[in-house]
């Protein structure tokens, strides 16, 4: 299968050539852990879960990487806050981000490293930076000098006045030029900190990500995403950072950016009392997390996605059509690879979710006409030959290409009673991040609202498992 994907880079839509095809290396930005998960964090997460499926599927070996942020001021002003030490405050919302996201079905990254876990890289980073005339220190800080970057603001399609014109008024004393960035800045004894040339600092936000790529994929890898959001300043400081610091011509030869989701037509805010965690949407009901999936692949992922309650229902009806096919005693059949590929072709194109799922659905109504009857004219209009209804075939097909997507990975019966194992899961993840965070409490609460749904854990030295009472 040929790949193609819209490039942010060069801005038009480009035929995938791998660096090396034995070996394809992908990095996105990961969360900032400080607090649950809300709708926007788990759109990135999805998208590229389905691409790195679609990567294993196409290619031998694939390196996919996804950061965890936990040094961060964010972080900082939280502990402060609640008085809850950081350390506590990163495992348990590293854990919960975990739980979250495998309750939407999203596979783990091969490779998840942390900022904590990569300052000696990010400090020869900010050396080698201030070696080549890139980057300088003043009063504890190490800042890059965007003017020696003539490319700077290619990625996101700023010009020299625009960023200008982004600038504080109030600039720092000790820049030299108002769109420097920080690489390097001190830290106080309340703040976390680790020694450096410098003097004892932390790190700037920017600079975690090159080092962690730079780390686990090498100096120049094949594909970088995340948000449309962080193309400015986060994804264009770290092609500076990068580029200047290695010397190569760039940083990822293909950059993919997923668009915004909105609640009820509106951005997310508290203020507007529409900003939704994913634990608010699991909280529906057993069938949530992968009704949420479904909708987050019903929309391009670069087009804006709009939530709502009422399409999260629909999209839990189209799951109950797909559950009851699965459910429907059928014999066993070859899978027709021809049906497979035709369902995942769109994927090839720009991870096309939408029509992928489309060409699902047809799938799902020949099975259906193979098992009670009526006439596939409609479907054999928009598949590439007219394929005849056989009992168990197109259900196979449904269940090999739905995997690519991330869906129909639940018990059929399960389903129709209202839950899977999935969410049994979710829910033990839960509960051993309560129990990292010794909130015994929340604990206790979650096995005994497992318990009254006659799920029994049993807590072991190899960890735990549940069976049904």
């Amino acid at each position: 299968m040929q790949l193609r994907f819209h490039n942010s880079l060069t801005r038009r839509a480009e035929d995938f050539r791998p660096i090396d095809p034995a070996h394809i290396r992908m990095y996105v930005c990961g969360p900032t852990v400080y607090d649950l998960a809300h709708l926007g964090n788990a759109r990135p997460v999805v998208v590229f879960d389905v691409l790195a499926r679609l990567l294993r599927r196409v290619f031998p070996h694939v390196t996919y990487a996804r950061n965890i942020t936990d040094v961060d001021d964010k972080i900082n002003a939280r502990a402060r806050e609640s008085g809850e030490p950081i350390g506590a405050i990163t495992a348990r919302t590293t854990a919960d981000f975990h739980a979250d996201m495998r309750a939407l079905n999203a596979l783990d990254p091969d490779v998840e490293p942390t900022a904590t876990g990569h300052i000696p890289e990010m400090i020869a980073l900010c050396e080698k930076l201030i070696a080549r005339g890139h980057a300088y220190a003043a009063e504890g800080h190490v800042l890059f000098s965007v003017g020696s970057f003539p490319e700077y603001g290619k990625l996101s399609g700023r010009s020299p006045e625009d960023l200008l014109a982004g600038a504080r008024i109030d600039v720092a004393p000790y820049k030299r030029d108002a769109g420097d960035f920080v690489l390097w800045k001190p830290s106080d004894t309340e703040t976390p900190g680790w020694d450096s040339p410098w003097g004892r600092g932390r790190p700037g936000w920017h600079i975690e990500c090159s080092a962690m790529s730079w780390k686990h994929l090498g100096e120049v890898f094949d594909i970088h995403g995340g948000g449309h959001d962080l193309i400015f300043p986060h994804h264009e400081n770290e092609v500076a950072q990068s580029v200047c610091a290695h010397g190569t011509q760039t940083m990822a030869r293909y950059w993919l950016h997923n668009g915004m989701l909105l609640v009820d037509g509106e951005k997310m805010s508290k203020s507007l009392g529409n900003f939704l965690t994913v634990r608010d949407i699991l909280a529906r009901g057993p069938w949530a997390g992968e009704a949420f999936r479904y909708l987050l692949l019903r929309t391009h992922y670069r087009s804006s996605l709009d939530y709502s309650a009422a399409a999260l229902d629909e999209c839990k009806a189209e799951l109950d059509d797909f559950y009851a096919m699965l459910a429907r005693p059928a014999p066993e059949a070859r899978t027709p690879r021809a049906m497979v590929d035709w369902v995942l072709e769109p994927l090839g194109d720009d991870l096309n979710t939408p029509l992928a799922l489309a060409r699902l659905r047809d799938l799902r109504t020949l099975e259906n006409i193979a098992n009670v009857g009526g006439s596939p004219a409609a479907v054999h209009a928009r598949t590439p030959e007219a394929w005849h209804p056989v009992p168990g075939e197109a259900r196979a097909a449904v269940l090999e290409a739905a995997q690519v997507l991330g869906l129909l990975w639940q018990d059929p019966a399960a389903w129709r009673q209202g839950g899977g194992d999935a969410d049994v899961d979710a829910a033990i993840a839960a509960r051993l991040a309560a129990r990292a965070a010794k909130n015994w409490a929340e604990a206790d609460r979650i096995r005994d609202a497992l318990k009254a749904q006659d799920i029994i854990l049993e807590d072991g030295p190899q960890g735990t498992t549940w069976r049904r009472a």
